[in-house]
């Protein structure tokens, strides 16, 4: 018997899944960069922008789904 795509089990990508979040409207979240380490320099503006998460759209989302199975 032949294996089609529709029989595979598809493995999400592990590292996409921790660097990533779909909401349940289906937008994908990430965390911003330069928020490591260096916050010395950097306001105390910008490092209360930089706690919060930062929406992704476009083609990058579009593929962040695809690799998390969620399309």
């Amino acid at each position: 018997m032949k294996k089609t795509k529709a029989n595979r089990k598809f493995k999400i990508r592990k590292s996409v899944r921790n660097r990533f979040q779909i909401t349940k409207t289906g937008k994908v979240l990430k965390m911003p960069s330069f928020n490591r380490h260096l916050k010395r320099k950097k306001s105390k503006r910008q490092l209360r922008r930089l706690k919060n998460k930062k929406i992704v759209s476009g083609r990058w989302a579009r593929k962040v789904k695809k690799l998390l199975g969620k399309n």
